[in-house]
């Protein structure tokens, strides 16, 4: 394991150099507070399973630098640990283990699943201890639904509905990406027009099963077989003929693991349910290989419907081959679900068509006073594009956002869709950033920043031309950002002095520095927090450095000050995990 751990470090260093963390969007939006938090809920549960700061062989300590560029393998790496101390050398069903993919992201997300699993065992499904943080809520949900959502909202721009406090959340939200299969997938024409002879065969191979198990046309009293799809009855009377002969050849209520017993209104998904557990039974049952004339004779038929849906959405977005998947039964299942999760988590970078026109103007739009940006967050403002320039768009930001970035001749920015005239639809139609962090520069001669937007981001151009005469008012909390060097929390020195276990929080003396080794550093003047509108009180002093208080965790939304240097994050540790 410590030799893959170094290979992974070493992919990882080569991904963190081309690669952003992109958000996963409505799942995840904060990514150094999501690694972070989810190392400090390994530590609790090491202390949990092998008491107060006793660590298994091998331990990496890595605990709080996040910009280390092995950081991510030394988390995989130790919860890989504490998972055989928990588990022994075998792990738990469902549990993903070693990464496939680079996205650093979605590499914690899995890591966070499995680590969920050990923290199940040690206190209890959904059970946790007082300070356990926790991460959002599909990273509970089993790898198949988790790339479900991921696909459906990176490939198809969906916006999720199903809220993180659901009662039975990965249910409810396999649910909803379900009907998305049903909407995008099983209700094309194609689809449709083999339905009805798919449907039948489901019958004919019903019958073909009791006649093994029953004898030939011998059937229980209350046997239905209707055999004219045209008649309203005829999916709920297959239905109840499959339960019927299940609760004959296995008892009253017994059925195999897996099975689904339940028949949806719409058709498409009513077959789907009943050729699986049709299949299910067969296999429960010794029946392979199946009776002579059986007509179900797709595999993936078989396999778990939240599999099913990952690979036709795979298929639809990313071309996957499913005719190249080997083995049978269960083996067949699993090396499916293995290639689908893989290219949803790791997708194939769009092809270059030979011989394809030089220039695409598909994407290609002009500036109607639209303000540009280096950053998709719209923090640093480089001026107005003015009307009439002309650009390509190549990637759009996540969910809701309508910021895109676009490129032209001596620039490369961010502008809000909003102020051009490319159409939402070809809006629609652009990559997201999942997994990329395009290079922005603005060298253009109305280039003028980076600088504090003029206006409130979202207020639009025509605005800023308004006011272009009378400049506003610049908040003092943004004249920071032009005078003084912005650096990150990993460059904050903390020096604990007291904790309170009732509030969660520390009051803390603080140096910022110039780099993350924290040598050369200055005392924070101060702390101005944008979620109050109002500076956070010095305490008291320590050894001449202002004491502040904060909360565990990761703060964001901050302006921390020193004379040439501010951050506008910190994270503070607790004290199991310093």
């Amino acid at each position: 394991m410590r030799r893959y751990r170094v290979l992974f470090a070493l992919v990882m260093l080569a991904c963190f150099g081309v690669v952003s963390a992109a958000p996963l969007p409505q799942q995840i939006s904060d990514f150094s507070g999501f690694v972070l938090n989810t190392r400090a809920d390994l530590e609790q549960l090491a202390n949990a399973a092998l008491g107060e700061g006793a660590r298994p062989e091998g331990w990496t300590f890595n605990i709080n630098n996040v910009g280390s560029p092995t950081f991510i393998a030394d988390l995989w790496f130790d919860n890989e640990l504490l998972a055989t101390v928990i588990f022994g050398e075998d792990r738990p069903p469902g549990w993903i283990g070693a990464p496939t993919t680079q996205n650093p992201l979605l590499v914690v997300r899995n890591i966070r699943h499995d680590l969920e699993l050990s923290a199940d065992e040690q206190f209890g499904i959904a059970e946790r201890p007082a300070g356990w943080r926790g991460g959002p809520a599909v990273a509970r949900c089993d790898r198949a639904v988790q790339n479900l959502v991921q696909i459906l909202v990176t490939a198809y721009t969906y916006n999720f509905q199903t809220n993180e406090t659901a009662l039975n959340y990965c249910a409810t939200i396999a649910a909803e990406a379900e009907q998305q299969v049903l909407l995008r997938v099983l209700s094309t024409p194609e689809y449709q027009a083999e339905l009805n002879d798919l449907t039948l065969a489901v019958r004919g191979d019903l019958e073909r099963l009791a006649d093994e198990e029953l004898g030939l046309n011998n059937r229980p009293a209350d046997w239905r077989g209707s055999r004219d799809i045209t008649i309203p009855t005829f999916l709920s009377d297959l239905f109840l003929d499959l339960d019927t002969l299940a609760n004959t050849q296995l008892g009253l209520g017994v059925r195999p693991a897996g099975w689904i017993g339940v028949l949806p209104n719409a058709p498409a998904l009513a077959y789907r349910n009943l050729r699986h557990d049709l299949e299910l039974l067969s296999n429960e049952l010794g029946r392979v290989p199946r009776p002579r004339g059986w007509q179900g004779i797709d595999p993936l038929a078989a396999c778990d419907p939240n599999v099913q849906s990952l690979v036709l959405l795979a298929q639809q977005s990313y071309g996957l081959a499913v005719e190249e998947i080997g083995g049978q039964g269960a083996a067949f299942c699993a090396q499916a679900s293995q290639a689908a999760n893989q290219i949803v988590e790791s997708p194939p970078k769009p092809e270059v068509v030979e011989g394809e026109a030089a220039e695409d103007d598909t994407f290609i739009a002009e500036s109607d006073y639209a303000f540009s940006y280096l950053d998709s967050a719209a923090t640093q403002y480089m001026g107005i594009m003015p009307p009439g320039t002309k650009f390509k768009a190549w990637y759009r930001n996540f969910g809701d956002s309508t910021m895109m970035f676009v490129s032209g001749e001596e620039f490369a920015v961010y502008v809000d869709l909003r102020w051009t005239t490319l159409s939402p639809d070809i809006f629609t139609r652009l990559p997201t950033l999942e997994g990329v962090k395009p290079l922005t520069f603005c060298d253009a001669r109305w280039c003028n920043g980076p600088a504090p937007t003029p206006t409130p981001t979202g207020a639009g151009a025509l605005q800023a031309l308004l006011n272009a005469g009378t400049p506003q008012a610049v908040p003092s909390v943004e004249e920071v950002r032009g005078e003084k060097t912005q650096v990150s929390w990993n460059n904050i020195r903390v020096t604990y002095l007291l904790d309170n276990p009732n509030t969660r929080t520390a009051q803390v003396a603080l140096e910022i520095c110039t780099d993350t080794t924290q040598t050369a550093c200055e005392p924070v003047l101060q702390i101005f927090d944008n979620a109050t509108g109002a500076l956070k009180p010095v305490l008291s002093q320590y050894n001449g450095l202002n004491v502040f208080e904060f909360p565990y965790g990761y703060t964001a939304n901050l302006v921390i000050e020193g004379s040439t240097l501010f951050s506008p994050d910190i994270w503070i540790s607790d004290p199991t995990i310093r």
